[in-house]
């Protein structure tokens, strides 16, 4: 009789311990499972301006170094609307579930906050900067030669972008606003003489600008070492894992550069490099890890 019960017993606490084992186990996968989900939906901010032409680029190349990863990441914008850079760098070091990624210039103090994916999207086309001038000022830099004769006119540029110390540090006076628009007013209003814009965008952005007047300066060309990279949370090393080796394999395969020219190869031949003063200036202190040694991640636009 007592063995029968101690048989009991000791059947009704292996079923205990295995209804507890299944149950831990349900949970586990269940949370794996919606781990695994979290760190596979990548989400980026949305464009400050509505339809943007700028955002194509570097969203279709963040796609083709996704799928190359060989991980399934799910990709959209975020939900909120027109994030400033300088908020969603904030927004992506706190660990904000609505921005998990972003592409911006480099220097010391982004990539002591985020994790950098150190391969430049734009292959160093961001740091060839062609001035935006007033109509009635086409040709007034036509007689510059050197950064001295320059210095004696004022740019204009965001409050929070790298580019205004890089300026200021070679000695340019430079009118700031946190507004993007606004700075197309300022040109237009007087309030400084050239707005410097990247080879990559300026010509989209004058056709787009709603303020009328303005122009691509035909003349002079700035230059300096300057990397765009993607950025994601030091919380997420995986996905910077990831996104550099698919990044990588597309870079191996040619179907970055294939991208590239496919958005920026009429770009690079409107400019007209070979035909403009270069303005050299004092390059910016980059990070040490930046890979100017990778010849394949730079393109000289004063090669033919």
């Amino acid at each position: 009789m007592a063995s029968g019960l101690q048989s009991d017993a000791l059947l009704q606490l292996k079923n205990h311990l295995r209804y507890t084992m299944w149950k831990f186990l349900a949970f586990w996968l269940l949370g794996m499972g919606a781990n695994a989900w979290a760190s596979t939906l990548v989400i980026y901010p949305r464009e400050v301006i509505p339809h943007d032409p700028h955002w194509e680029y570097p969203v279709r190349l963040l796609e083709l170094g996704l799928k190359k990863s060989g991980i399934d990441y799910q990709l959209r914008p975020s939900n909120r609307a027109g994030i400033l850079q300088g908020r969603a760098i904030l927004a992506l070091e706190r660990g904000d579930p609505e921005v998990t990624l972003l592409w911006t210039m480099t220097d010391k103090e982004r990539e002591a906050k985020l994790l950098p994916i150190r391969i430049p999207i734009y292959k160093g086309l961001i740091g060839w900067r062609i001035p935006i001038v007033r109509a009635s000022d086409k040709d007034r830099f036509k007689h510059i030669k050197t950064k001295e004769d320059l210095l004696r006119y004022t740019a204009g540029q965001g409050h929070d972008w790298p580019d205004t110390p890089i300026l200021r540090s070679n000695g340019f006076q430079v009118k700031t606003s946190s507004y993007y628009d606004g700075l197309f007013s300022m040109l237009a209003l007087g309030r400084f003489d050239f707005f410097p814009r990247s080879m990559a965008e300026i010509w989209g952005e004058v056709a787009t600008s709603k303020t009328p007047g303005l122009v691509v300066e035909p003349h002079i060309v700035l230059h300096y070492p300057a990397a765009f990279y993607y950025f994601v949370s030091k919380r997420n090393p995986q996905l910077a894992r990831d996104l550099e080796r698919g990044l990588n394999l597309a870079i191996a395969d040619g179907s970055f550069d294939a991208l590239f020219q496919e958005y920026h190869g009429d770009t690079i031949a409107r400019a007209g490099i070979k035909g403009r003063t270069i303005i050299r200036l004092a390059p910016p202190r980059l990070p040490p890890e930046t890979p100017l040694q990778r010849r394949e991640l730079w393109l000289n636009p004063e090669r033919p």
